[in-house]
């Protein structure tokens, strides 16, 4: 009798815990596809965003001015910090190194780094110089690249809902300035509308 009971215990508990999990399909997308689930900021919105803003910032009037000043040398731009003051978790970071990646691939700018990867770098110069390494190969202190222009930003956002629908309203601003003369040089603004309803089907 007891084994009967344990027996029927069991199979009405794996029953049970059958009818409570879902069915979960995971399937791999091509990274360059537009996937929007939640209408939050996503992985496309910053792409496009640093992409279009990029072409903007160089192929403004601050550079060829820039140019003809100093014999034709381009410029050395850092980007500092992107301050995200939107309703909703945003990483600042990929999106900086998205930035970071449309500057490099357009080449008409050099770029340095900034905040904790250039004290990284002075980490290993001064090891480097403690006798840990062969003084051939040693590299000096003094020759590191001081950026011309330092590009910095903000991310907002404003939300308008009613009932099941929401628009979510996004502006991304940059601004480049000469860090000799705090002269703002350039400024891009990009907006991004997202209309989101939750309807039964």
């Amino acid at each position: 009798m007891k084994k009967i009971i344990t027996g029927i215990l069991l199979i009405t508990l794996t029953l049970a815990f059958c009818s409570c999990s879902s069915s979960r399909k995971v399937s791999r997308v091509n990274t360059n596809e537009v996937i929007d689930l939640s209408g939050r900021w996503n992985d496309t919105d910053s792409q496009l965003v640093s992409a279009e803003m990029i072409k903007d910032l160089l192929g403004s009037r601050w550079l060829p001015i820039y140019e003809s000043q100093h014999q034709n040398k381009r410029p050395v731009i850092v980007v500092g910090t992107v301050m995200n003051k939107s309703h909703e978790h945003i990483n600042a970071e990929t999106f900086i190194k998205d930035i970071e990646k449309a500057i490099i691939k357009n080449g008409s700018v050099r770029l340095v780094q900034a905040g904790e990867k250039r004290q990284e770098l002075r980490t290993e110069r001064d090891e480097q110089n403690q006798g840990y390494t062969s003084p051939e190969t040693a590299k000096k202190w003094g020759l590191e690249l001081g950026a011309d222009f330092m590009l910095q930003g903000t991310i907002n956002s404003i939300v308008d809902s009613y009932k099941k629908e929401q628009v979510v309203y996004y502006q991304i601003d940059l601004e480049l300035t000469n860090l000799e003369t705090n002269e703002i040089v350039w400024m891009g603004d990009k907006k991004i509308k997202k209309q989101v309803s939750d309807r039964a089907l």
